[in-house]
């Protein structure tokens, strides 16, 4: 799309959706990894008529959509974005629970969802809070830890199609088709809210698993910048056991830096650009498919990369 495109699109949501839309915001400051150039339209939903509005809109102008949460497992190219990004907010950050069932927004941040959960004495979810992303990509991606996933705790879940109708649809877990870290939502969708199943239980021993799980995340896992697992776990084995015995924690390229203290978790220092972060995992992975002849399919998804590698490269060819 071009700069002209990207104004009529931004004029046509803004005219009915007010000051939730803005052009040329930069990713950097809504992701973990803390880099990312601008997008080129940005807007925040508050409620279901937003997306049918989005929806609307989006079918007419046809952009390319990137929906995001906390940012938590997402890499937007230094360049940015070229296209219309969603991220929820409004009623997509409520949280409901009753004796068996909590019921949260899309927008729900996942240790929110944990610890208040856990202080009212429903178990089941406590795992959630070492995970840094929000109740709509838990979804999405089977988010998981501790021996525990999504698919495990999710009675159902609502989606709106931007590519649809724009009506919110409910979905029972078993038409979700979980995998480990996926489903069968499409890009297309948004998840608007989930329930998940929760056991009445004792809050003290709910809080206690919930620092269980803190102490261990912290005595495990680094924080600062990064975006948690880069890698998926091979069957039967760990992404970060195979990079740390090709020797690569430590290893650097520019300022992002394998961790030190578990491999499969990529920093960014302060002079990190988003090249660095995607050029890192581009040779850890070769160098361990090198090593081992296994190749490590990426959890962190990472947006305008390999466009502008196949566009370099053309022109190079064409020279």
């Amino acid at each position: 799309m071009s700069a002209g495109t990207f104004d009529a699109l931004y004029e046509a949501l803004q005219a009915r959706l007010g000051d939730r839309v803005q052009r040329d915001v930069p990713f950097a400051g809504m992701g973990t990894y803390r880099l990312g150039g601008p997008m080129a339209v940005f807007v925040r939903a508050a409620s279901a008529e937003d997306l049918g509005v989005i929806a609307t809109v989006t079918r007419e102008h046809r952009p390319r959509v990137l929906v995001f949460g906390r940012g938590s497992n997402l890499l937007v190219a230094d360049e940015g974005f070229p296209g219309l990004g969603i991220q929820l907010g409004g009623e997509f950050e409520t949280l409901t629970i009753d004796d068996h069932h909590v019921r949260a927004g899309g927008a729900v941040a996942l240790p929110v969802l944990a610890r208040r959960s856990a202080a009212a004495g429903r178990t089941g979810l406590e795992f959630y809070v070492g995970i840094p992303g929000s109740v709509g990509g838990a979804v999405r991606m089977n988010a998981g830890g501790h021996g525990r996933e999504t698919s495990e705790v999710l009675v159902r879940a609502w989606t709106v199609d931007l590519m649809g109708n724009g009506e919110v649809a409910e979905r029972r877990r078993a038409e979700l088709d979980f995998e480990y870290r996926r489903s069968s939502i499409r890009r297309s969708e948004i998840v608007v809210r989930a329930e998940f199943r929760a056991l009445v239980a004792d809050p003290a021993q709910c809080e206690a698993r919930i620092d269980e799980i803190v102490r261990w995340r912290r005595q495990h896992q680094p924080g600062g910048a990064n975006a948690g697992s880069v890698f998926r776990n091979p069957p039967d084995e760990s992404a970060g056991r195979l990079i740390e015995v090709a020797g690569l924690k430590g290893f650097s390229v520019g300022g992002a830096v394998v961790s030190e203290k578990h491999a499969n978790f990529f920093q960014a220092n302060e002079d990190a650009t988003a090249r660095d972060v995607y050029e890192l995992v581009r040779t850890v992975r070769a160098r361990v498919e090198d090593r081992f002849g296994i190749d490590l399919v990426p959890e962190l998804q990472m947006v305008g990369f390999e466009e502008r590698d196949a566009a370099e490269t053309a022109r190079e060819e064409r020279s």
